[in-house]
């Protein structure tokens, strides 16, 4: 098979995402139901973090571990590209050691330099651009628990982050609508996202508006990794952005709240809300250690009739 590799939401067609929700439901009960699945014996992942992690490394580590391989931890401070060495160097030794590898970094040049150097398949953990394993876990959660989510409205309330960009390609791709809405300054920026159009997504000036009908209301913190200089502004401009209990109560009356954690109470959302009972944000976390195990094997493995 081909080698492919996950650095965006569009990198999969339709038709492999539902595979991949599917392999994610039913190795899901596998591993509820106490049953050994080792599709990946002998199979080695190597987890290069430069950006700081509790969820991805967890899950993609104890993900592969359930899925029979092993799970290789690499920081940049304490390898060669911490020291300088070149992308592309390390992308062809390391994917001659190993079976797969995962990225969290900073700018995605870096993620698809490695990729285009790589032997192996190579899956984006988080860029600055894009995080679509979050997303994959999410869209897995919302079907979970409300079914498809084609022609569903997804309101992202807050910042035009990784996360935001990702909700967008997702969109396209399974034919949902996002509603956006960010203070002035902080729009979404069409091409950064890599959209194809814009038929899937409505910017709201007003948050209230954009949460209105909404089957799914979505946030993030206001100040990601690598932006802890613009805090304070951040704090300022995003005061109005909150998820609070009124704005849920626009929303769809079986509307979903959701969040990537790590959460700040009283920034972002409001206790009531992340701790209430729309919020699904610990079958959200829990899912991506599931999702990704589907998307392990599947990038490895090809299509199976298990």
């Amino acid at each position: 098979m081909a080698i492919r590799h996950f650095l965006q939401f569009n990198d999969l067609s339709r038709a492999e995402l539902e595979y991949v929700f599917e392999r994610a439901r039913w190795i899901k009960a596998q591993f509820k139901a106490y049953q050994q699945y080792w599709p990946l014996t002998d199979r080695t992942l190597v987890m290069i973090f430069e950006k700081a992690s509790t969820r991805t490394r967890l899950s993609f580590e104890a993900g592969m571990h359930q899925l029979g391989g092993s799970a290789i931890y690499l920081n940049t401070r304490d390898s060669q590209l911490g020291r300088g060495e070149p992308v592309e160097d390390a992308a062809q030794v390391i994917s001659r050691m190993s079976d797969m590898v995962m990225i969290r970094t900073f700018e995605q040049d870096i993620i698809e330099r490695f990729a285009a150097n790589s032997r192996v398949p190579v899956i984006n953990g988080l860029t600055n651009e894009y995080h679509p394993c979050q997303i994959l876990a999410d869209i897995f959660t919302f079907i979970e628990h409300r079914g498809s989510i084609k022609g569903k409205t997804v309101a992202w309330i807050g910042d035009s982050n990784n996360m935001c960009n990702t909700w967008l390609q997702a969109a396209e791709i399974l034919d949902f609508n996002v509603h956006v809405s960010t203070p002035p300054g902080y729009e979404v920026e069409p091409e950064r996202a890599n959209l194809y159009g814009h038929d899937h997504y409505e910017e709201f000036a007003d948050p209230m508006e954009a949460a209105r009908g909404a089957d799914l209301v979505t946030t993030d913190v206001w100040t990601s990794m690598g932006f802890e200089a613009e805090n304070e502004e951040r704090m300022r401009d995003f005061a109005d952005w909150q998820v609070d209990a009124d704005m849920m109560e626009v929303a769809a009356s079986n509307a979903l709240f959701m969040h990537c954690l790590p959460a700040h109470r009283g920034e972002e959302v409001a206790a009531e809300v992340i701790d209430g009972v729309q919020s699904v944000v610990w079958d959200e976390a829990e899912n991506r250690l599931h999702v990704q195990k589907a998307l392990m094997e599947f990038l490895l493995l090809g299509y199976l009739k298990v």
